[in-house]
């Protein structure tokens, strides 16, 4: 099943989230190369694609699962919740509809 995963960074989050970015991407590679990853990325402080210093205010992935407890498992071990990135993180069934 699908599941959303969505986080909320601590507020000044972008020198933290430089640090951890390369761990980040390669997990969402692998889920990526696993055939598993619908979309993820970044939501930008402001309406551009490259925020600069305003950075970031949180991230939204939706991937496949074979159960919520593995979404969560999977969104407990990410790099940007380890380094102090995200404040929250919320794991949720996902079901695509369209397109």
């Amino acid at each position: 099943m699908w599941f959303s995963i969505v986080c909320e960074d601590i507020n000044n989050s972008l020198a933290l989230r430089q640090q951890a970015r390369p761990a980040h991407l390669a997990r969402l590679e692998d889920l990526k190369q696993a055939g598993r990853l619908l979309v993820a990325g970044p939501n930008p402080a402001i309406a551009a694609n490259d925020p600069g210093e305003a950075g970031f205010t949180g991230s939204i992935i939706i991937a496949e699962f074979d159960s919520a407890e593995d979404a969560q498992a999977w969104a407990d071990a990410d790099p940007y919740l380890a380094a102090g990135v995200y404040a929250q993180v919320k794991v949720k069934p996902f079901k695509k509809v369209l397109p």
